[in-house]
């Protein structure tokens, strides 16, 4: 909700949301095997602004997210990222090109 994404589909194997560009799902592996964690996988939302990079870094923590890397300035060119991982181990970013 912090960045204008909603729940865009749902049926029996998962759930999707988008804010009207790119979306995240979460499914059950297609293939019937267990789910693990992607090695050298990470998943960036684009959050609109510096702000919602904060606030999305913030409420990751705050559910129990551990961090990857606070949000602040990356390398060149206006990237303002946070780096967390959800309670799976999976590795997600915030980002903002300003």
């Amino acid at each position: 909700g912090l960045i204008g994404a909603k729940r865009s589909w749902e049926y029996e194997r998962g759930i999707g949301w988008s804010n009207g560009g790119a979306a995240v799902a979460v499914s059950k592996p297609f293939d019937g095997k267990a789910a693990t964690v992607g090695n050298g996988m990470m998943v960036a939302l684009s959050a609109g602004n510096q702000e919602n990079v904060n606030a999305l870094y913030r409420k990751a923590l705050e559910l129990g997210g551990k961090d990857e890397g606070p949000p602040g300035p990356r390398g060149t060119g206006g990237f303002y990222a946070a780096y967390f991982r959800d309670l799976d181990g999976n590795k997600l970013c915030a980002f903002h090109f300003g």
